[in-house]
């Protein structure tokens, strides 16, 4: 029914299904002004919403390819980012009906590649992003080759986690967003169902729910029907951004608004899963001492300005993704992009907006900015800098980091050419774009390693050689 329904509004995409009463507060023209710096000459984005159950809203806007002049459809398959982490998350949680795993068995029965770390970290803990693995991507890009640089896969990461000699911290006890649990629960899903993760996800979910636009980005060199380029905005000019790895689960999933949308009344009018696993996704987890956190399985559960929000956005090379579904209204509104300047959470919020205009409390305008605050640590003397120079090396990276003294300033090369400058924070402690840099002292007082922190990895160590 759905899928019929959408087909009908492709052609006319105009808001003609909203009911009488709501076309007042719901104008097709405050839509198309969240979406109107795109045109003929840049990406875009396509937009899905329903409401009730139907689709009222089908758009799209901009090029999905500005080579060819190929415009954006509402029937355009864009890559949905993270957005895909409810599909893997959900693909697990069949599995777990099956009775052929539970998602509170340890990761290990099934990856054994996976450091034992003497801490119990299960299924669920990946799933929530609670399991203190650190995300592989971050490793890599402390190593110099972030991800869109190299032709990464499922290979990689069982390898580069089988190097990492430390959790971020305790399962349970705290959150980190982490891309390499969602990787590691894909490859999970293949090992126990005895077939790729592509095809289970096909047989399992998309055909069953009849999303005939959906597949996973499983081979990056696939010619994909309908599928947008991506693009970044480069000194006002567009350039292609592309993906290409053949990593999945944590993103890579090829998608529609449409698609999303069939995919979000899964969850009120279950035809894949039963009401009670769906249930369990949306609803929020729990860290060790029964705290709640703000994220189910493979969905954050919060508010969008006083109305109960289960939604997750995306980001993959020049593509950006938002999907959000209002429980309480049974409303859903999809936006997809293919320009890394889209910001598709904002624009999915703002149409939001405009179909929950009767229920929203008023926009939270956040805390006002204070004043930078002056400095509080002398700057290092050059001695000091001096201290902190040389090699340090990072099994757990593969990576040499050498630090310098460049012009009264501490820098780190890192192979081929990178110089990433230092600001100093505190002692021993400085700031760059790899992240917080802390240098630590043996107990004689000399520097015998170097720690870098960032969101997604923390304390990498690096050893003075």
């Amino acid at each position: 029914m759905i899928r019929a329904v959408l087909i009908a509004l492709l052609g006319a995409v105009s808001l003609s299904a909203v009911p009488a009463a709501q076309m007042v507060a719901t104008p097709e023209k405050t839509v198309d002004e969240v979406f109107a710096k795109w045109s003929a000459t840049t990406p875009g984005c396509a937009v899905g919403v329903s409401v009730g159950g139907k689709p009222v809203l089908m758009k799209a806007y901009g090029m999905a390819d500005l080579e060819h002049d190929v415009r954006n459809t509402p029937d355009t398959i864009f890559e949905g980012g993270s957005v895909s982490k409810q599909f893997t998350a959900l693909a697990v949680q069949l599995l777990a009906a099956d009775g052929k795993l539970s998602i509170d068995d340890p990761v290990r029965k099934y990856i054994p590649e996976l450091p034992d770390y003497n801490v119990p970290l299960t299924i669920r803990h990946m799933l929530s992003h609670t399991s203190g693995l650190r995300d592989w991507g971050s490793v890599e890009s402390i190593a110099g080759w972030p991800r869109t640089t190299r032709e990464y896969t499922h290979a990689h990461v069982l390898e580069i986690v089988s190097r990492q000699k430390a959790l971020n911290f305790p399962p349970g006890t705290k959150w980190s967003y982490s891309n390499t649990g969602f990787n590691l629960a894909a490859i999970i899903v293949s090992r126990v169902s005895g077939m790729p993760f592509a095809e289970f996800s096909k047989q399992r979910i998309f055909a069953p729910l009849g999303m005939t636009h959906t597949s996973w980005r499983d081979d990056h060199t696939r010619i994909v029907k309908g599928r947008a380029m991506a693009y970044a905005e480069q000194g006002g000019e567009y350039h292609t951004e592309m993906p290409f790895e053949n990593v999945y689960g944590n993103g890579g999933l090829l998608t529609t608004v449409g698609d999303l949308l069939i995919w979000n009344e899964n969850f009120v009018d279950p035809k894949v899963g039963s009401a009670k696993l769906l249930s369990e996704m949306s609803n929020v987890g729990h860290f060790n001492d029964g705290k709640p956190l703000a994220y189910g399985l493979g969905l954050f559960v919060e508010e969008h300005r006083g109305v109960h929000n289960v939604y997750h956005s995306g980001s993959t090379a020049g593509y950006r993704a938002h999907l959000n579904r209002f429980p309480e209204t049974r409303t859903s509104v999809a936006v997809l992009c293919n320009g890394s300047n889209g910001d598709a959470s904002r624009a999915a919020n703002r149409v939001s907006d405009v179909f929950l205009v009767d229920r929203l409390k008023p926009s939270d305008p956040g805390p006002l900015p204070n004043p930078p605050a002056a400095a509080l640590n002398p700057q290092p003397s050059a001695s000091q800098l001096s201290a902190l120079a040389g090699s340090y090396w990072s099994d757990e990276a593969e990576t040499m980091l050498t630090a310098a003294v460049d012009q009264g300033a501490l820098v780190l090369h890192r192979r081929p050419d990178a110089v990433i400058k230092l600001t100093a924070i505190g002692p021993d402690k400085f700031r760059g774009s790899i992240g917080t840099v802390t240098f630590i002292r043996n107990g004689s007082g000399a520097v015998g390693e170097l720690s870098i922190n960032q969101d997604r990895v923390w304390d990498l160590r690096f050893v003075k050689k």
